[in-house]
């Protein structure tokens, strides 16, 4: 098996790279510098290039607000990208997979989403996702769409490390606690994608960290396992206007998981420690 990582130096991309590599899985890895995948041209010359048996596109646009006065951009980049993607990947015979995300769903009730609930973003961003899900199950039947939600890792901008960093310089800091989700450890997600891709269970999974909380649980717990005195104050959505809606409710059923026999992914408190082990964030 041979493998084609896009957004290979984003969060997840970078993380799954290194797991292929672990597992011994020849890799091939794009970016933005090294090819623009809205260029349908060039993306289909790359893969009929390089052959590879499976793509796993993780790069995308995630600009969510800014997203809202560009929306061409966005979807250009996220649903034409991947479209241009699973042309390529019908082209040459090789399985995909998309990672998706929570922002399909309206953020309605306090129910976990189901994989087969009605999708009904609730801006631009969440738009793209839903368009690029069409256009990759459209064209292909080897293929996977994983949803997933709040990732964080050692590496990159996340909510782990701006935390971290506001710790320090402050006594108290306010933080949204009406939005409930699951924060994901990038290199956990990637565990699981690699284990994915040696199947054939092909189509849609949610696969996160296990547990709910909210970003300012969230927020406290990562103080708490820093050491850092920061004290978090819990506030509404609405003190914080933002060009683009957020879901309220991110929560994500794993019956996907399940029912294909795969293992749950571990607590986001543990996957928390490991990451705060990795980039040192113990004060």
């Amino acid at each position: 098996m041979k493998c084609l990582v896009t957004g290979a130096k984003g969060q997840l991309g970078r993380a799954l790279t290194e797991e292929l590599g672990r597992r011994g899985i020849p890799t091939v890895t794009t970016d933005i510098e090294s090819l623009n995948l809205t260029d349908a041209e060039a993306v289909e010359a790359f893969v009929v290039a390089e052959k590879p048996d499976v793509i796993l596109h993780c790069a995308g646009y995630t600009a969510v607000d800014k997203a809202e006065s560009e929306p061409e951009v966005c979807i250009a980049a996220n649903a034409g990208a991947s479209l241009n993607l699973a042309r390529a990947a019908l082209c040459t015979g090789a399985a995909m997979l998309l990672v998706s995300s929570d922002y399909v769903f309206s953020g309605e009730g306090d129910m976990p989403w189901e994989t087969e609930d009605r999708r009904e973003p609730l801006n631009v961003y969440g738009v793209s996702k839903v368009q690029a899900e069409e256009a990759v199950r459209s064209l292909l039947t080897r293929c996977w769409v994983v949803r997933t939600s709040w990732m964080f890792s050692a590496h990159g901008h996340n909510f782990v490390r701006t935390m971290l960093r506001l710790g320090r310089e402050r006594h108290e800091t306010p933080v949204v606690c009406d939005q409930i989700g699951s924060p994901t450890y990038a290199p956990d997600l990637a565990a699981f994608l690699c284990d994915l891709i040696q199947t054939q269970r092909y189509g849609f999974y949610h696969a996160t960290n296990e547990g709910f909380c909210s970003w300012a649980e969230f927020a406290q717990r990562i103080f708490d396992e820093a050491g850092l005195s920061c004290s978090v104050v819990p506030v509404p959505s609405a003190v914080y206007p933002a060009a683009a809606r957020r879901p309220l409710n991110s929560r994500l059923s794993k019956a996907s998981l399940d029912r294909n026999g795969f293992a749950r992914l571990p607590s986001w408190q543990d996957g928390l420690k490991r990451c705060l082990e990795e980039i040192g964030g113990r004060a």
